[in-house]
């Protein structure tokens, strides 16, 4: 039997290449919207965040996510990011 390739991509917080299903993926597209895309298929430049509390928390703090989609984070987006973590 073939073994399937598992995708990985980087926390951009804690730098570690781990499978999709472990990150959270928020997006900014054309239009300079912002949204967590829970699908993964969304159209856009996007950045992956583990799915954690404590990362998430160090995210809001250094604002990673403003430098890597370079614009504003807004809280709501935080806000609907730590609903997703706590489920």
């Amino acid at each position: 039997m073939k073994v399937r390739k598992i995708p990985l991509r980087t926390c951009v917080v804690t730098k570690e290449n781990l499978p999709k299903q472990e990150l959270l993926r928020i997006v900014k597209n054309k239009e300079g919207e912002v949204k967590v895309d829970e699908t993964g298929k969304l159209n856009g430049r996007g950045a992956y965040i583990k799915k954690d509390m404590a990362v998430l928390e160090q995210a809001i703090k250094t604002k990673i996510l403003d430098k890597k989609l370079e614009c504003e984070i807004g809280d709501n987006i935080y806000e609907e990011l730590k609903k997703i973590i706590e489920k």
